[in-house]
């Protein structure tokens, strides 16, 4: 295909497409001419790729550089395609983590989610780097988390994490299991969020009354 028809097929402009060539996120063309050149399939994948990173997961380009980096070049082990994936998706300007929240961590995540805590490295994972800094972001808004909530969140995010990790990764391809990873996480986080929130909505009529406005 054309670079115009790539532009319309994946919802971009085509300066977009460009832009994303010349700083390598885009893989270039095949050359037809001086002036012309000719995108595949693979072209239009990595194109809507970046748009709901972009999009959706709201990251930056340095980031998505990075996404990119680990597509082109994943670890052979599906359990690393995995802590890579948590660790392209880190949000690393966060302030880092509390003592406190490491102890809390510690003492319920391996009792709740046993692989959770050591990703096959003998540091702390990428997720459970992300846990620490959001449980000392809670501690310092004063909002303290309890070993009793957290055990709580974790068993049922347990049950999420098997519908997740299915088992036809193993027969993907590194590159393939590494875009299921980071997109899965991308595109179903705010289905999460939102589940929780109706949830909420439905107990709080329950136990406390009435009938939620509309918006």
């Amino acid at each position: 295909m054309r670079v115009s028809e790539l532009a319309v097929r994946s919802d971009v402009t085509i300066a977009s497409v460009k832009y994303y060539i010349r700083i390598g996120l885009l893989h270039p063309g095949v050359a037809q001419s001086a002036t012309r050149a000719e995108y595949d399939d693979s072209h239009l994948e990595r194109v809507r790729l970046i748009r709901t990173l972009v999009d959706v997961g709201g990251l930056s380009i340095e980031r998505i550089s990075e996404v990119v980096a680990a597509l082109d070049n994943p670890p052979a082990s599906r359990h690393e395609l995995l802590g890579t994936a948590h660790e392209v998706l880190r949000d690393r300007d966060r302030p880092p983590a509390s003592a406190s929240a490491q102890r809390l961590v510690d003492g319920v995540v391996p009792a709740c989610l046993p692989s959770a805590a050591d990703h096959g490295n003998p540091g702390r994972s990428p997720a459970t780097l992300t846990l620490d800094q959001a449980i000392t972001v809670a501690e310092s808004s004063g909002w303290p988390i309890t070993a009793e909530t957290l055990t709580c969140w974790g068993e049922a995010m347990r049950a999420v994490a098997e519908v997740d990790v299915v088992a036809d990764l193993a027969d993907a391809s590194p590159a393939q299991a590494l875009r299921y990873a980071i997109i899965g996480n991308v595109v179903t986080d705010p289905i999460l969020l939102a589940l929780r929130r109706v949830a909420q909505e439905r107990l709080s009529s329950e136990r406390l009354g009435g009938v939620t406005a509309p918006p």
